[in-house]
């Protein structure tokens, strides 16, 4: 990958460091135990495994083979939960290219006591403050020399409220004042409710975006409940094909040496063979028609993770995949809420999908994110080993998780669940349609 060198604007380079952490696979040990590529899985408590039926291919059946495990603990974010995040592949050939030969799973283990801190909390920022009404200072005496004489009436305050209540026999009486007549039934209730702009600050955020977020919803169908899951045991070390060899993670910030997408020059020039003959031309049309054929999607992915060519995974939690392709379903759903989102005055009217266009989180209903995606480089590392030319085919994978980290509901605090998430899977384009 191109260093980075602090000096290296004097020689005309510029290098830009973006949020997203790269991983590279080693065989050297790392600081990080718990993340690798290949080898076999570990869980959080290796008591307590997720349910067998999230170790098998949804297509056939069979137990799928580990590509990634990676330590998702993000202190930050989610400061009482363990996280590891797990990718699986289908090793068998006539599963590819078929939704479910890949998946995900999510593991947390959230310490015990959390919801109650969290709901004391809200409480406690959300509470009022109580005070008792205090008489009000006399405004216009401190300002304007106006005050009252023992021995007359004070002249009138020309900035006072003609409805107040007060004693004075000069003033206009107040229709709605409460002494000496019915009661108002607009009169504010004693003692009085002090909210200081603090707390109204603090009780904005934090009442706002749930009540938004419910109307904003308020037309979205629910997500469908899963089924009860019954746990079945997972399966036996030696009921699973052959695990791919293990590689320990090493990582870093990317960084970027100039533009990641070329621009085409204007004067650029192009041969076009039409029914046998070559004819040479040029200008505004060859741009146009070179733009046509050009799949700027891959072709910023690949210039993209070309800096960086032995980059095996992108990692950023709430960011943004780098997609292999806008054409398939996958690309296209992403794609359009990119687009979306870059707009304060678009409107997504898809239902089934959440924030990041990822289905939302089947477990609590919350929207899903990304959180890391695999480069084609792991391909070339987990089959370092292999003899058949026929290997996998996917350009990338995309997790996405819950944007809560949310436990099973069957499961207590204190104790390890297991939640599937989305993967997004971009297989490589076929020759035949390059």
């Amino acid at each position: 990958m191109p260093p980075y060198d602090s000096d290296s604007s004097d020689e005309g380079e510029d290098y830009t460091e973006t949020n997203v952490l790269l991983g590279y696979a080693t065989q050297e040990e790392t600081g990080d135990t718990i993340s690798h590529l290949g080898g076999r899985p570990g869980w959080i408590d290796e008591k307590t495994a997720p349910s067998g039926a999230l170790a098998k291919c949804k297509v056939c059946n069979d137990p799928l083979t580990l590509l990634l495990e990676l330590n998702g603990d993000l202190p930050k974010n989610f400061p009482s939960h363990e996280r590891r995040l797990y990718i699986f592949s289908c090793r068998r050939k006539a599963c590819r290219r078929k939704e479910g030969s890949v998946r995900g799973i999510r593991g947390v283990r959230v310490a015990k006591g959390t919801a109650e801190k969290a709901a004391a909390k809200k409480t406690e920022k959300t509470a009022p403050v109580r005070e008792e009404s205090k008489p009000q200072p006399n405004i216009g005496g401190s300002l304007f020399g106006v005050k009252n004489e023992s021995s007359g009436i004070a002249p009138a305050n020309p900035f006072s409220n003609p409805f107040s209540s007060g004693a004075s026999n000069a003033a206009p009486s107040n229709p709605f004042s409460s002494s000496g007549g019915a009661p108002n039934p607009f009169a504010p209730p004693t003692p009085a409710v002090k909210i200081t702009p603090e707390d109204a600050k603090e009780d904005a955020e934090t009442t706002l975006p749930e009540t938004f977020a419910s109307k904003v919803r308020l037309n979205t169908p629910a997500p469908e409940p899963q089924a009860p899951r019954p746990h079945e045991p997972w399966p036996a070390e030696s009921s699973f094909p052959a695990p791919y060899p293990l590689y320990h993670l090493d990582a870093e910030y990317e960084t970027l040496e100039g533009p990641s997408v070329p621009e085409i020059p204007e004067n650029t020039r192009m041969e076009i063979d039409t029914e046998g003959s070559s004819s040479s031309v040029g200008g505004k049309e060859d741009k146009e028609v070179f733009e046509s054929t050009l799949d700027k999607t891959f072709q910023k992915f690949a210039d993209r993770v070309g800096q960086n060519p032995e980059q095996v995974l992108r990692y950023e939690f709430k960011g943004k995949p780098l997609l292999y392709s806008d054409n398939d379903a996958i690309g296209k759903a992403l794609a359009a809420h990119s687009e979306n989102g870059a707009s304060s005055n678009a409107k997504v009217t898809t239902t089934a999908r959440g924030g990041a266009g990822m289905p939302r989180c089947r477990n609590c209903g919350a929207d899903r994110v990304f959180e890391v995606q695999l480069a084609p480089h792991a391909i070339t590392e987990l089959e370092a080993e292999e003899l058949s030319i026929e290997g996998m085919e996917w350009g990338t994978i995309i997790l996405g998780v819950c944007s809560k980290d949310c436990k099973p509901e069957d499961i207590p605090e204190g104790e390890v669940g297991y939640v599937e998430e989305w993967t997004g899977v971009q297989w490589e384009e076929l020759a035949s349609k390059r």
